[in-house]
């Protein structure tokens, strides 16, 4: 769908430059959903993944986030070798409803209610990033946690339309639930893609 050169914005690598690679297609249906453009892949036009991996070497940044829409609908093999070739890690974010493809140096596991991921997400999550929406998704996020590794770093995100609302409920949260972390999507608070 795009691709473009920022810094990370949320979870574990919050603040690092990061070139961004935005697949299209997804079925996932969030509601809250900040890219819905991206649902549909026929409306993007098919890139060769080594135009893809060029245009990610001219950045001065060593990681390369690849996104969606819904990255796993697609084997992501080829992808991960290239972008491994030209000296960039690969991180993903995935919602874990299909198998994760490739080879990643960090896995962002962001599991969504309306289409759950897949057992097999689990165990490849180096970080578990949970929305919350409702005071009910904290419930939601500890039956995700129980799924993941202990070395898996643990998120709690507000969904940006209720950030105010979310925000102290998670802060308590955290400090009752220390292996917990606050997540915020701080490129929208400094207006950058």
């Amino acid at each position: 769908m795009e691709d473009f050169y920022t810094i990370q914005g949320e979870g574990a690598y919050q603040g690092h430059a990061a070139y961004f690679i935005r697949l299209g297609g997804c079925d996932v249906g969030c509601v809250w959903c900040d890219v819905k453009e991206s649902w549909d892949a026929s409306a993007h036009p098919i890139i060769a993944v080594e135009d893809i991996v060029r245009k990610a070497k001219t950045c001065k940044c060593d990681i390369a986030v690849v996104t969606g829409g819904e990255p796993a609908h697609y084997d992501l093999t080829e992808l991960t070798a290239q972008i491994h070739a030209v000296g960039m890690r690969s991180h993903i974010e995935t919602s874990g409803a299909y198998e994760i493809t490739g080879t990643w140096d960090w896995v962002c596991l962001s599991p969504k209610k309306f289409k759950k991921p897949v057992q097999s997400s689990y165990p490849k999550a180096n970080e578990l990033k949970v929305i919350i929406y409702n005071k009910s998704d904290f419930l939601w996020a500890e039956e995700h946690a129980a799924s993941v590794s202990d070395e898996c770093a643990l998120y709690l995100q507000p969904e940006w339309s209720k950030e105010k609302e979310m925000v102290p409920l998670i802060v308590d949260y955290v400090k009752s639930n220390p292996r917990w972390k606050i997540s915020l999507q701080v490129h929208k608070y400094m207006n950058i893609p």
